[in-house]
C-alpha cells in the first residue's frame, strides 16, 4: 500500500475532527438575551443558551443551582475562554435532581438551555449581586481540554516526528506529528545547608 493513503486518510480526520459541529442536546433556535438585560428583568420567560465557567455548584433538596461566570459560546455552543474582556457577567442555572460539585467543579466549562426566570440576589464579597436565574431543561458539561507543553529542542536536534522540512518529515516522507505532548517535571532547588556559625573569639 502506498504510504501516501494512510495520510490523506489521517489529515482528512483532522480536518473532520476540526469541524465539529454543536453538540445535538444543545441545539435550536433561542432568543438573543444578553445577561445585563436580564438583570434588568424584562427578559423572564425568554428561552435561551448560555454558558461559562463554573463558579459552584449548589445541591439542594430538589435541584442543583450552578452559579456560572458567563462567556459568549463559539459555533459548537462552547463557552470562549482566555481572551480578554470576554466574561459577561454571571448568572445562575438550576436544574431538577443531584449534580456532583466534585464533578461539576470551579473552573469547569457549561452550557445550558432554559427559560430565563427571574433574579435572584446573592452576595458577592459585600455587594449583593442579581443572579439572572435559568430554570435549565438541558446542563451540558465539557469534558476539559487538553494541556499542551512547548518544549522546544534545542540547536542542531530534530523531533524524531518533525524534520527540517515541517511535520511530515525530512523531504515530505516520515510520520505525522501526532503525539502526546512531553510533561516536564520541575523539582524546586534543595534547600542550602545552613553557615556554619564562627569560631569564638579567644
Amino acid at each position: 500500500m502506498s504510504l501516501y493513503r494512510p495520510l490523506a486518510l489521517i489529515a482528512a480526520a483532522a480536518l473532520l475532527g476540526g469541524c465539529a459541529t454543536m453538540p445535538k442536546p444543545l441545539q435550536g433556535t433561542y432568543t438573543d438575551v444578553t445577561n445585563s438585560a436580564a438583570q434588568q428583568g424584562g427578559a423572564s420567560g425568554a428561552e435561551v443558551r448560555w454558558g461559562g465557567e463554573i463558579i459552584k455548584t449548589e445541591p439542594g433538596p430538589q435541584e442543583t443551582c450552578f452559579y456560572l461566570l458567563a462567556r459568549p459560546l463559539d459555533k459548537q455552543a462552547r463557552p470562549i475562554t482566555g481572551q480578554s474582556g470576554s466574561d459577561q457577567g454571571r448568572f445562575v442555572a438550576c436544574h431538577s435532581g443531584f449534580y456532583d460539585p466534585e464533578v461539576f467543579a470551579r473552573g469547569r466549562e457549561l452550557t445550558v438551555t432554559g427559560r430565563i426566570d427571574g433574579t435572584v440576589t446573592k452576595k458577592v464579597g459585600e455587594y449583593d449581586y442579581p443572579y439572572p436565574r435559568v430554570a435549565a431543561n438541558v446542563v451540558y458539561l465539557w469534558p476539559k481540554r487538553p494541556v499542551y507543553v512547548n518544549t522546544p529542542y534545542p540547536a542542531g536536534f530534530y523531533d524524531p516526528f518533525w524534520g527540517p522540512w515541517g511535520p511530515w518529515g525530512y523531504g515530505g516522507y516520515g510520520y505525522p506529528y501526532w503525539r502526546a505532548p512531553r510533561v516536564i517535571v520541575v523539582r524546586p532547588a534543595p534547600t542550602p545547608a545552613p553557615a556554619p556559625a564562627p569560631a569564638p573569639r579567644k
